[in-house]
């Protein structure tokens, strides 16, 4: 009785968090949209965005300045959009990753997939893929991707070296190809002769949103879209990993194919993610934790609440960004590792690296 109990409490609290997270995320798109260097409020923020969303059929923006409505639908808009998904895919590939390795220290940033597809990305700006915006944008996710694909199987060779596969292991493994990943990047950074690409460069190192348009935002609202919703359906597969090898191959769980598939699209969400935003750390590791501490380690409820609450934190993170200095944006990859390091510090000192109950 008991135990259904708890289940029952757990239930209704994760429901009613899940709810919460909607409500302010919604509330704090308002509140994105409105912060910048333009005096706009949050009632003409939600006047434009009605009148814009129904492309005119309800309410009016006819009182309003053109420039307002200009600076809210095509310049903040989309970079809004673009760090709810930046987020969610950043933590559902840091919840998942947790999971197939059977590590919660785990995520895109720790073990240098983020490095990798930054890399990736940087070979492709500095060496090929010019012509069209398409043509530039298709070769970078294509760099990252391959970047970070090959950073996937390196940590996970250099990890099992000398036998099993373990926290320690993995991280240092992970620290080790970011090292060499960073080296290689700044050595074609260095050797090439590109002024421009070296300047767009700078922008995968640190992490940015400045460049979010709506003709940028179709394909990885579509890639992150997508693999976020085979994830959620992976719940059972994902509670299953956490039992470990033995109970997983008892019950069935065919786990070489299922570990290549889940790290496969983990890769190509992250190198998506990188291509676009640059590199942004501990969004995957921090996020899943701080969820987990709430729903426990069931991934029916960690997913959905996971995806969200990494959306909610990056759009404040880059709210936090452009309002620190006043006519300066900072970097969001500075303000993740601000929030993010010194929690992952607490992770460690309180030894609370666990996948809970």
């Amino acid at each position: 009785m008991s135990v259904g109990i708890i289940k029952t409490n757990r239930w209704f609290v994760s429901t009613t968090i899940f709810a919460l997270l909607i409500v302010a995320i919604l509330l704090s798109v308002g509140i994105a949209l409105a912060n910048g260097q333009a005096d706009i409020s949050i009632g003409e923020v939600y006047q434009i965005l009605f009148y814009k969303l129904s492309n005119g059929l309800y309410g009016s923006i006819a009182g309003l300045s053109e420039a307002n409505a200009n600076i809210v639908w095509f310049v903040r808009a989309p970079r809004v959009l673009l760090s709810i998904f930046v987020g969610m895919g950043l933590a559902i590939s840091g919840a998942v990753m947790q999971a197939v390795v059977q590590n919660p220290l785990a995520d895109p940033y720790i073990l240098g997939i983020s490095s990798g597809a930054s890399l990736g990305a940087t070979f492709a700006i500095l060496v090929g893929f010019g012509g069209s915006a398409l043509v530039l944008q298709l070769g970078l996710s294509f760099g990252a991707f391959v970047g970070a694909g090959l950073a996937t199987i390196l940590v996970l060779v250099l990890s099992s070296i000398g036998g099993r596969m373990t926290s320690t292991k993995l991280v240092l493994s992970g620290t080790i190809v970011s090292a060499l990943c960073s080296s290689v990047s700044n050595l074609i950074v260095y050797l090439a002769s590109n002024a421009e690409g070296m300047k767009t460069v700078a922008f995968w190192s640190m992490g940015s949103l400045a460049s979010a348009s709506w003709n940028k935002l179709t394909f990885i609202v579509l890639i992150v879209s997508i693999v976020t919703v085979f994830f959620l359906s992976q719940y059972r597969i994902l509670n299953t990993l956490l039992l470990g090898d033995e109970v997983a191959s008892t019950l069935g769980v065919k786990l070489t194919f299922y570990r290549r598939l889940y790290m496969i699209l983990a890769a190509l969400l992250t190198s998506i993610i990188v291509a676009n935003s640059g590199m942004i750390g501990f969004v995957g590791l921090i996020i899943p934790h701080i969820v987990r501490g709430v729903s426990g380690s069931d991934h029916r409820l960690l997913m959905p609440m996971t995806a969200l609450t990494g959306a909610l934190f990056l759009i404040w993170a880059d709210v936090i960004a452009r309002a620190t200095l006043h006519g300066v944006e900072l970097p969001i990859g500075i303000i993740t590792a601000i929030i993010g390091a010194p929690i992952f510090i607490y992770i460690i000192v309180k030894r609370q690296y666990n996948f809970g109950g």
